[in-house]
Formats: C-alpha cells, structure tokens, sequence
C-alpha cells in the first residue's frame, strides 16, 4: 500500500513538472526556462526536481519520450484489436479507429503537444513523432507485398503521409480542438485512402 501510494505521489509531482515545463514553455520558448522557474511554477522544492531530472534538457526528454511511448503502445494496442486494411474502404471510407484513439490522446494531453509541436516546441520531436506513424498507421493501408500495384514510389508515399498527417495534427491543435477526435479520424481517413484531388471534388474516380 506505501509503494502504491509513493508511486502515485511520484507520478503526480512528475505531472506537477511536466505542465510547468509546458507553460513556461508557451510563455518563454524552452531556452529561456531555469530550473528554479520550473520548481517555482510548479511549486516543489529544487531537490525534488533533481530527484527526477538531471536538468531542464532531461526533463524535456523523459517528457518526450513518454508520449511517444504512450502514443506508440495506444496505436498498436488499437491496431490489433481493429486490424483494418485499405481496400476494405472503396470510395467512402469510414475512420481508422486508431486514428480515433490517437486523437483522443492527443486532445487529453493537449497543452503539451500544442507546445510542443508549436512554433516554441521542439523540432526533433516532430521526427519521433513521424517515425511513429511510420511504423504504425501506415501498417493498416500499406502493404509491401502489394507495391507492384503501387502508382508512386513507397518511400514516397511513406514521405507524403506522415507529413500530411503531423500537419493535420498541429492544425487541430492550434485552431483550438474544434473538430471531435471522430470527426478528425474522418477527415485524416478520407484524404489518406481517396487522396486530396478526390475529397476537393478537383477530380472523380
């Protein structure tokens, strides 16, 4: 019961840190922040910080690194449960269900990642975040053994999709949410599968 309960408190300060690290981060840009700013903003003393993090640099790595981990094991978990390919959808598509689930993740955690992914983020955690959907959406609508039928490229392909949807992410997330994570796997599902010419009635299949 002490261990549960230490835990908790562990994962509750970490929590207290993390938002702290994303206001300052929203207000200043990362390099402007301090250690004592961080600990002020999330009101624990300077030990406790060092318990947990070498410095500001490994605060914001072990930050990074759980999301991705978290978005990483949610998408895969989603993917087995609702194993979907391309050409089950034709031409009108409903949502990946993955998709969903990484919407809604991304609407729970979204002070972070707007930060993150905004103009005062940063950079490389846009790769790691490309490389997982590398790794993980395109498994439900491209398969290798089926690149003889492909019209461009794979890597290509790969290159257009990931970016397209990081993109798609980081509008959701500045323009306010406006759009349920349902409604976002719809949009992401259809332009994916049907391409933009098709969904901007620019041309017919």
């Amino acid at each position: 019961m002490a261990d549960r309960t230490t835990d908790r408190r562990i994962i509750r300060t970490k929590r207290l840190i993390r938002d702290a690290l994303t206001e300052l981060m929203e207000e200043k840009g990362f390099e402007g922040i301090t250690v004592n700013e961080l600990t002020a903003k999330a009101d624990i003393n300077r030990g406790t910080f060092y318990l947990h993090y070498r410095d500001k640099h490994d605060l914001l790595k072990q930050s990074e690194d759980e999301i991705i981990q978290e978005i990483n094991e949610i998408i895969k978990a989603a993917q087995q449960l609702v194993p979907i390919g391309a050409k089950n959808y034709n031409q009108q598509p409903e949502h990946f269900p993955f998709i969903v689930k990484l919407f809604e993740y991304l609407l729970e955690n979204s002070d972070f990642m707007k930060v993150i992914l905004g103009p005062k983020g940063d950079p490389s955690f846009q790769v790691k975040l490309k490389e997982v959907l590398r790794n993980n959406l395109l498994e439900s609508f491209v398969k290798i053994d089926q690149k003889e039928e492909m019209m461009v490229p794979i890597e290509y392909l790969i290159a257009y999709v990931c970016s397209a949807h990081l993109g798609v992410i980081q509008h959701w997330l500045e323009s306010g949410m406006k759009k349920s994570p349902q409604d976002m796997a719809l949009v992401l599902s259809r332009m994916t599968l049907l391409g933009p010419g098709y969904v901007a009635g620019l041309v017919n299949y």
